[in-house]
């Protein structure tokens, strides 16, 4: 049986850390990216390695080329054939109307969120494609429950990006469906992690708690579990998925 390899992006913090350090403990070698949190990403790898895992991390920002090629050639060499993806990497700015973004903030939303997941599904899938002598795998995307709800007068260009993923993941997934690949894709909803922080309000969960049938925000860890069953054998007749972690919402 062939070793199970994940290269996971945006593993330093939230979602990314806890699917991270759960591939691990379910057997998986998992070559992490980060942005610019070396330091955190260095205390997932440590905490993984403590428990007898194995993972590494690379710097690298997925909306260039030459760092997404960078990331998948170290998974390459220090871990062999590549199994899973889990396209975490995102970002999102500061609560704002449409009327309000410039150019830049666009072009850098779309640039991560959409480029960076579209580079990262093509090098997994010239691994993974049994029409390129590869033995298969799956792909899961990040996307969001902002896809569907729109994020008014806060963030509409994050949910746009999460939009094209949603489209994203269905096309892929009927493109290499009969190539051994499946791709999949859950969309959180209200999740306590470090990302509000980006959008200018760190407590933006419990602001909007009670909005959620559920009446409370998600863990990172309810996330992470969605994304390791669509991974796993367990979903092994689904492609094109979507599972929504949102509390109802």
């Amino acid at each position: 049986m062939s070793k199970k390899v994940m290269v996971l992006t945006g593993g330093s913090r939230g979602i990314g850390a806890a699917t991270a350090q759960l591939a691990a403990v379910q057997g998986y070698a998992v070559c992490l990216s980060y942005a610019s949190q070396a330091a955190k990403a260095d205390e997932v790898v440590a905490a993984i390695r403590n428990s007898g895992g194995e993972a590494i991390a690379v710097q690298a920002d997925v909306s260039r080329e030459a760092d997404v090629l960078r990331l998948f050639e170290t998974a390459d060499r220090e871990f062999g054939t590549l199994t899973a993806l889990v396209n975490n990497a995102g970002i999102l700015e500061h609560h704002m109307r449409v009327e309000q973004m410039d150019v830049g903030r666009l072009e850098r939303v779309l640039a991560t969120n959409v480029i960076g997941s579209f580079l990262c599904a093509r090098e997994a899938v010239r691994r993974m494609s049994t029409s390129h002598g590869g033995i298969g795998g799956a792909i899961v995307n990040v996307s969001s429950m902002a896809a569907r709800l729109g994020s008014p007068n806060e963030y509409v260009d994050y949910a746009a990006s999460k939009g094209a993923i949603d489209s994203m993941t269905i096309g892929l997934a009927k493109e290499v469906a009969a190539e051994g690949i499946r791709v999949n894709a859950v969309r959180p909803g209200v999740i306590y992690t470090e990302i509000h922080a980006s959008g200018g309000e760190p407590g933006r969960v419990d602001r909007i708690k009670d909005s959620v049938p559920m009446r409370r925000g998600g863990d990172a860890l309810e996330v992470a579990h969605a994304i390791m069953w669509l991974v796993s054998e367990q979903s092994s007749y689904t492609t094109g998925g979507f599972i929504d972690v949102s509390g109802g919402r």
